[in-house]
């Protein structure tokens, strides 16, 4: 026992060495910075400043948040506690707890927020990126961690310059319609947002007295170059240039949203899967008939919409006897996630609340089944506010004339303030109340 107590020191001691000279090897280390860079001397633009940060930075906390909110809003309009076609997000758990039934009024909210949303959000991308050149030397910082409360500072800016960088490359790709996604934009889009928002808030109260102070031109030194280059533009002169990359971008994502002849300079809005042609249906289609594999004899002679109520009662209707049925109009939009709408259009069919009595049902949730047999939204529920509503349509005509192919022919549904994926075309079944 006595041999092993001198033994066991020996190991302790070699053991504090090793740790003391790895220690020490570690901060010559972060003392010199690697080449590049994680130098200072790398960054030499004279524009860089505390002010020119802060102002930017400022523009952002007033538009991320909007962005943020109308997000949450055109989440909550697809009704995704529903379940069925209209959850996209299953798992989504505690994060679904400001979830609200989806009003069918004011009819045009879904298209005043899908357009603040899209617009602000082409709008901002001049902002971000000239946020993110300005800061883009405290990203590589040496060391990269001073302590512990500095370690989670710089893990906070990554998650949040990756969240907005994420969360505005998808979206735009989502406006294009170009799904490049590795699985659901909806699930991509609502995860991110949340991870944004939790680094926007670490952020905000971490660094809003630098940015009140960076605002006056105080402090910031660490932005400012170590050796400038000469100036090729003034600091005004650039706030200028990202003013006016913004507001190009909303010239040209605008008329998607107010149409008219403003429709012609949106130039970023998505431009459909077919060109409608003239006359009554001469609005945006997204999906065509035939990217959904909808074929003339299904929707022919044959064609009967099935009518589904409690007890096993049931309906069959052929279009013929839907118009023989007492009609309905309204002056309605579809309004879609991309920012797009296609304006007002006078439609005419049953109400919905009518075919739910037609099977002694009153109005309920509604599923609403589709002809198509692949894609998303080829089935959704409605909420029963929504089968209520008198101007809640199931639409066999549009401006006079019966419905074109990619417009629905025979019959679509048509509900006030509605994502326009949710205005289910070449429907086929309506089942009235939830699934057990």
């Amino acid at each position: 026992m006595d041999e092993a107590k001198p033994r066991t020191g020996a190991v302790r001691d070699a053991a504090s060495r090793v740790a003391a000279r790895v220690a020490a090897r570690v901060a010559v280390l972060t003392r010199r910075p690697p080449p590049g860079p994680f130098r200072p001397e790398f960054w030499r633009s004279p524009l860089r400043g505390p002010r020119f940060t802060a102002l930017m930075g400022l523009v952002l906390l007033v538009g991320m948040p909007l962005l943020f909110v109308t997000g949450l809003l055109s989440y909550a309009a697809y009704n995704p506690d529903l379940g069925g076609g209209n959850d996209h997000t299953p798992d989504k758990g505690l994060l679904g707890f400001w979830l609200f039934p989806w009003p069918t009024g004011p009819s045009w909210l879904y298209q005043v927020n899908q357009g603040v949303h899209v617009i602000g959000g082409f709008v901002l991308v001049p902002v971000v990126l000239a946020k993110l050149w300005s800061v883009i030397p405290k990203l590589f910082e040496w060391p990269p961690a001073k302590s512990v409360l500095h370690a989670l500072d710089r893990v906070s800016l990554l998650l949040l310059v990756g969240s907005t960088l994420f969360q505005f490359a998808t979206g735009v790709l989502d406006t294009q319609l170009a799904y490049l996604f590795p699985g659901s934009f909806y699930r991509l889009h609502f995860y991110g947002a949340w991870v944004f928002f939790a680094a926007l808030v670490v952020h905000v109260t971490t660094r809003f007295a630098k940015m009140r102070r960076g605002l006056h031109g105080e402090g910031g030194e660490d932005l400012k170059a170590r050796n400038p280059a000469p100036p090729t533009i003034s600091r005004r002169g650039a706030v200028a240039l990202v003013g006016a990359g913004s507001l190009t971008l909303f010239a040209l994502t605008v008329g998607q949203v107010i149409g008219g002849p403003l429709r012609r300079t949106a130039l970023l809005a998505p431009r459909g899967g077919a060109d409608p042609g003239p006359g009554e249906n001469g609005f945006q289609v997204n999906k065509p008939a035939s990217l959904r594999g909808i074929t003339a004899e299904e929707t022919g002679e044959r064609w009967r919409l099935r009518i589904l109520g409690p007890g096993g009662r049931e309906a069959s209707l052929s279009r013929d006897e839907l118009l023989a049925l007492p009609q309905t109009r309204a002056r309605l939009a579809i309004d879609c996630v991309e920012g797009w709408s296609t304006g007002d259009q006078d439609w005419s069919g049953v109400r919905l609340a009518e075919l739910a009595r037609l099977v002694d049902a009153e109005p309920d949730d509604m599923f609403v089944e589709s002809l198509q047999r692949s894609g998303a939204f080829r089935a959704v529920y409605l909420r029963a506010n929504q089968v209520r509503d008198p101007l809640s349509l199931l639409a066999l005509n549009v401006n006079g004339a019966p419905l074109s192919a990619d417009h629905g022919y025979p019959a679509r549904v048509v509900v006030p303030n509605n994502p326009g994926v949710h205005q289910t075309k070449w429907v086929a079944r309506l089942t009235l109340g939830r699934p057990a």
